[in-house]
């Protein structure tokens, strides 16, 4: 198993648009094979000083069976079709891929 954590910087007030568009997406990436968990999160608002927040960013937290199945969802015709639809909100993205410790 593998865990994902990508980081989707959007740009400034396109949280909203955004996250109306990933939620088209889950059921589908939930339905591929080797999908064990895959959702977006935002910053939760909390009295802890320490948080550095971001409106403008969304935090997708994935877990995949192997490295092999998230290679094939990365290429899925539906996740090129979501990449087309928010490229415009999208000011950049990162990903970190882990194994449990």
């Amino acid at each position: 198993m593998i865990h994902v954590v990508a980081q989707i910087s959007l740009k400034p007030g396109c949280r909203s648009r955004f996250l109306e568009e990933f939620h088209k997406l889950v059921p589908l990436v939930h339905a591929e094979e080797g999908c064990l968990e895959y959702g977006p999160a935002i910053d939760a608002e909390t009295p802890i000083t320490a948080q550095k927040t971001d409106p403008d960013l969304v935090v997708v937290i994935e877990k995949w069976e192997s490295v092999p199945h998230l290679e094939a969802h990365l290429v899925a015709d539906h996740m090129n079709a979501y990449r087309e639809t928010v490229k415009d909100l999208v000011a950049g993205t990162s990903l970190q891929i882990l194994s449990p410790a």
